[in-house]
């Protein structure tokens, strides 16, 4: 055998490479499964399902052990006449029998049907140069190899796989698809009638007569009339009616060719289906199990009263505060679904490696019983110790007090599983850490790859290459200086891992390595926030040869103004904040738009905002950007900061969880051209649902004018509020009206600074400026580990604070409302409802210059 493998780490390959046209009409018998997606039930270490079909024979896939399964997606229906499976003829590989069947599957079909029953294989670089051709017939879509043994390695093994055969010629006729569905108003409250459009399109070879669109919404349904389309062509379809908007959202079906007057090419492919928010929190694409709430063998763990942080509190970092701790053989947690499910993210805590750094472990997965795959849940990006609050001095090096004990793992599953499907993490014989502590799981129905859109130009024509381990940033910086300069018009990054590790920003000669020039009038696309993935495993500090950025790291994008960047993920690989690393960072401009971007394991998931004095020439401080869709976890530091006179912008419909300071944050900093003109104003945090930040807020709003919180949920904080206002950190004056309405805020506050300090779930803190014009309004506030609202001592004045229709339950080491001795200031409430408050309703501390009334 090439290699022996004294350790096995399992990971998932998840990778889907292009999304393919329609295929060419009947041609030779060929090779159909070059560079098309492929994926494996498992792998180990770099040898991931990709090499079995990059034209190199020097790569190979190698399962983690049987039964294993690797499975190439060839995009349409082909006849298929025989498959080849190469392994490397170098003699050093020794002769081995593989045992293994052949399988596929038609476009549309359920599931797989068997090509070639299981049977063994000999390969031996002396006799068959390590090549077998098995003969197969069939017509298929997806061709799969099943392994059940390898006498040669620990799992199977494939150089190469070649699906020989020929496409089936594509059918003639028309093809109706909706690409889009647009709502208004866009962000709806309760009760509001919301109308819609919907985008059709004609993806088929042949005109379509005039036909229905339909919509479903929460038992709504609604339709319109689609015009006749040309092959290719598209409409924008009016609605007609409208929905009434209900609490919680729902999802919204379009369907093309409803009443089925248009005879298609493919029946199964005319409706789209989107999330809508409305009310608190974001409409996410996922839905989201807790373990505690699951059937489970294992034991639960659960936080103290207090919800202790800082020294190794597993239950306090859990979600709801409760999670299940596997240890033994045997036990699990299984999950039954509510929504269609082709893949899974696990939020977990394995054990650190004995020196620090992080090791992986396996899981496995079962589906209804039945084993589907080894998960492996990765420990590299968690763990940090000391009993410093000063995050940029805890270590990396173990200890007795730890703290961001959890991480996340993810995986698409290759096969969509209908509601009521059985999903179960079990601790199996081969599965080795010493406890598996799991949190949580989110169930989602990931949409396939996007296709490359009209007028973008692929970072594959500037060289970058997905899959191979190498760095790609010198293509991408290639195509996107191209955008800049205007020779090209987007971006594109196809499905893939694409290597990054240098910033990606406007070289500016003057400044080298110092360059703090972002992006400007630059469109970056990719193919889907699961498929296109830009990543370093590297430390930002640790770059050979040094970063591009010496503070915002070495991956994603440095944005100075009117940038747009949707569908792709930036995942970096920050282990400690003291060493940085900002997914996107950078002046940001005006019209920047970032949409449906997954940021992980950074320092910053979006700086917004630089000093005025970094580059004067380059002052332009954001206005009217916004974020939406956005996916930030298990970051070192905030999600998403808006600093430096932002103005105008919003985030919207985004989640968060475990942040490593304030999720979502404005600071009117007072580093600008001109404080009298540049101060933080308009901003709006709309419809965002923020989980487990382990350190500081998760909404806080330093300073500014007429800045927003509203329709937002945020839970389990570790350390500080759901919300703070304040002015620590030397912000410009607050003005205007400060809105903090219609939030819902579970299990928040927490206590920090040596654990001398007490937060409430929402604190205003005027350390050294007054806070004024706050409204705080229609908003729950529920079972937080200290008070429920809380003005704190400082050197400033709260005056005319506005509390109006909030209900505060279960305050459970505090007050319903609480003044301390030093504040100053008063507050009006009415229709306040306080209950279950351990100290009292409503309390002012003996000295306190703040008073409360109304009720």
């Amino acid at each position: 055998m090439k290699l022996t493998h004294l350790l096995a780490a399992l990971t998932v390959a998840t990778t889907t490479l292009t999304t393919l046209a329609a295929p060419p009409a009947r041609a030779a018998a060929a090779d159909l499964a070059a560079g098309k997606p492929i994926e494996a039930s498992s792998t180990v270490f770099s040898f991931v399902a990709p090499n079995a079909n990059d034209g190199n024979i020097g790569t190979y896939w190698e399962s983690n052990g049987f039964p294993a399964t690797l499975t190439v997606r060839l995009g349409a229906d082909a006849d298929v006449t025989s498959v080849v499976v190469k392994l490397n003829p170098d003699p050093i590989w020794a002769a081995r029998t593989q045992s293994l069947q052949v399988l596929g599957r038609a476009a549309g079909a359920a599931g797989f049907t068997s090509l070639k029953a299981r049977a063994d294989y000999r390969f031996d670089p002396g006799s068959n140069q390590n090549t077998v051709t098995i003969p197969v017939t069939g017509r298929v879509a997806d061709l799969q190899l099943q392994f059940a043994a390898n006498t040669g390695a620990p799992g199977g093994q494939v150089g190469e796989l070649q699906v020989i055969g020929e496409w089936t010629p594509p059918p003639t006729g028309p093809d109706l698809h909706v690409t889009g569905i647009t709502p208004s108003p866009a962000n709806p409250s309760a009760g509001t009638a919301v109308s819609f459009t919907a985008t059709v399109a004609n993806r088929g070879n042949a005109a379509a007569g005039a036909s229905t669109t339909r919509i479903t919404v929460g038992g709504t349904t609604l339709t319109g009339a689609t015009p006749a389309l040309a092959a290719g062509a598209t409409a924008t379809v009016p609605i007609g009616g409208t929905w009434t908007a209900t609490t919680g959202g729902a999802t919204v079906t379009a369907t093309a060719d409803a009443t089925g007057a248009v005879a298609e090419t493919d029946e199964t492919n005319n409706a789209l289906s989107r999330p809508i928010g409305v009310g608190r929190g974001a409409a996410l694409p996922y839905a989201e199990y807790e373990a505690e709430a699951a059937r489970y063998s294992g034991a639960l763990v659960e936080a103290d009263p207090l919800r202790t942080f800082g020294h190794t509190n597993f239950g306090s970092e859990s979600s709801g505060r409760r999670s299940v701790r596997l240890t033994s053989t045997g036990q699990f947690v299984e999950f039954t679904s509510t929504v269609p499910s082709n893949s899974i993210v696990v939020r977990n805590s394995v054990p650190d490696a004995p020196n620090g750094g992080g090791q992986d472990h396996t899981i496995s997965l079962y589906v209804n019983d039945q084993f589907s795959r080894k998960l492996t849940l990765s420990s590299r990006n968690s763990w940090l110790y000391g009993t410093t609050d000063e995050t940029e001095s805890l270590s990396n090096t173990p200890s007795a007090d730890a703290r961001r004990l959890f991480d996340e793992s993810h995986a698409l599953l290759g096969t969509s599983y209908p509601a009521g499907t059985r999903f179960k993490l079990q601790r199996d014989a081969g599965d080795s850490a010493a406890f598996y502590i799991i949190d949580l799981i989110d169930l989602e129905q990931v949409a396939p790859a996007a296709s490359q859109p009209a007028g973008c130009t692929s970072i594959t024509t500037y060289g970058a290459v997905p899959n191979d381990g190498q760095d790609d940033t010198a293509a991408i910086q290639r195509a996107v200086t191209d955008d800049e300069n205007g020779v090209i018009s987007c971006v594109w990054i196809p499905a893939g891992r694409w290597r990054q590790e240098q910033k990606i920003l406007s070289p500016d000669p003057n400044r080298g390595q110092y360059n703090q020039r972002g992006l400007r009038n630059v469109v970056i696309r990719g193919a889907g926030m699961w498929h296109s993935q830009l990543y370093s495993d590297t430390q930002p500090h640790q770059v050979v040869g040094g970063i591009n950025h010496p503070h915002e790291g070495n991956v994603g994008f440095d944005i100075d103004d009117n940038t747009q960047i949707s569908d792709l993920a930036i995942f970096g690989n920050t282990q400690n904040r003291a060493n940085r690393g900002h997914g996107l960072n950078g002046r940001f401009g005006r019209n920047t738009r970032i949409s449906n971007v997954w940021i992980e394991h950074v320092n910053v998931g979006a700086w917004v905002g630089r000093d005025y004095s970094d580059t004067p020439a380059y002052w332009n401080p954001a206005n009217t950007v916004e974020f939406s869709g956005m996916r930030i976890r298990n970051t070192f530091a905030d999600g998403i900061n808006f600093s430096n006179g932002t103005k105008n912008s919003r985030v919207f419909n985004s989640s968060f969880r475990t942040t490593g300071d304030d999720s979502l944050a404005v600071w009117a900093n007072p580093y600008v051209r001109d404080q009298a003109v540049d101060i933080a104003s308009n901003n709006r945090f709309v419809n965002n649902t923020v989980q487990l930040p382990w350190r500081a807020n998760g909404i806080a709003i330093y300073g500014g004018i007429d800045n927003a919180v509203e329709n937002n949920l945020v839970s389990d904080t570790a350390t500080y509020p759901g919300i703070m206002l304040a002015t620590d950190h030397s912000p410009l004056p607050f003005g205007g009206t400060t809105l903090v309405a219609n939030n819902g805020l579970h299990r928040t506050g927490g206590a920090f600074w040596n654990e001398d300090q007490e937060f409430g779930a929402i604190t205003l803190y005027p350390q050294t400026r007054d806070i004024t014009g706050v409204v705080i309004r229609d908003t729950e506030i529920l079972d937080s580990t200290y008070d429920g609202i809380q003005f704190k001592n400082g050197g400033g004045n709260m005056p005319n604070v506005q509390i109006t229709n909030v209900r505060i339950d279960r305050s459970n080491n505090g007050a319903g409302i609480l003044a301390m001795g030093g504040a100053r200031g008063n507050a009006v409430l009415s229709n306040v409802t306080i209950t279950n408050s351990a100290d009292g309703d409503v309390v002012i501390e003996p000295g306190s210059q703040f008073t409360i009334t109304g009720r």
